[in-house]
């Protein structure tokens, strides 16, 4: 059933719930994450002291982290680059490309790697749809730019649909 693709694998309140010793017990040695209201709100040019430490966790434990956005180049090398974290820009998630190209980039399997973003159209259909394990987190902030609206609007009726039909237990 092509709903079910929408469906992550797992859904935290925060990347923080993401810790380095669950992921490496499951064989992860990689994520790949949205930026804009995953790591930090759509509206702030850079990593808070919190998602720094988080990258620097990440990387104590030998776990990858590669972004992936929708968002434009500079808008992406602005937040990715002072922490040194590789990326890809303009990903057009939920299209496979990207997720390809982090894959690559981190020299990993599918299955070593979690995708972990805030959106189920764009983050977990995409991630779902390559094969990788999902992670939703919700977003930190509630107001989005234009395009994103419209996909929340479509992600709240199948969200509403999956939790009619017991598929989710989370609230938003």
């Amino acid at each position: 059933m092509i709903l079910k693709k929408f469906l992550p694998n797992e859904h935290v309140r925060d990347v923080f719930e993401i810790r380095p010793e669950d992921l490496k017990k499951r064989g992860i040695k990689g994520i790949i994450t949205d930026l804009d209201n995953t790591l930090v709100a759509w509206n702030v040019e850079s990593a808070t002291p919190e998602i720094i430490e988080w990258f620097k966790l990440m990387e104590e434990h030998h776990i990858k982290v590669t972004i992936i956005s929708n968002n434009k180049e500079e808008r992406v090398k602005l937040f990715s680059e002072p922490l040194a974290t590789p990326f890809v820009y303009s990903a057009r998630k939920p299209l496979g490309q990207a997720f390809k190209k982090a894959t690559k980039q981190m020299n990993l399997k599918k299955e070593e790697i979690v995708v972990v973003g805030d959106q189920i159209m764009t983050d977990v259909l995409g991630g779902n749809i390559a094969g990788f394990y999902t992670i939703l987190v919700v977003p930190i902030v509630k107001t989005d730019g234009k395009l994103t609206k419209i996909n929340r609007q479509i992600e709240r009726r199948i969200l509403s649909w999956m939790r009619k039909k017991g598929m989710i237990t989370w609230e938003e």
